[in-house]
């Protein structure tokens, strides 16, 4: 008989994902799915981007007064 094996924290989030993706991947092409995580990447990127010019401004303007 084979003992069940308790997965470690950090195994839990990449089952996780994998069951996601697995369960998405069915119905929409994997090509599809790339395409989808680079839009998402780079809207996060522009994000990030606008909110760090954004700071370095009030930074900038604050030490002008």
């Amino acid at each position: 008989m084979k003992l069940v094996q308790r997965k470690r924290e950090s195994e839990r989030p990449l089952e996780t994902v994998s069951n996601s993706l697995g369960a998405v991947t069915g119905s929409v092409s994997q090509s599809r799915l790339v395409k989808a995580g680079l839009v998402a990447g780079g809207l996060a990127a522009l994000t990030a981007g606008s909110a760090a010019i954004s700071s370095i401004r009030r930074r900038m303007e604050g030490s002008d007064s």
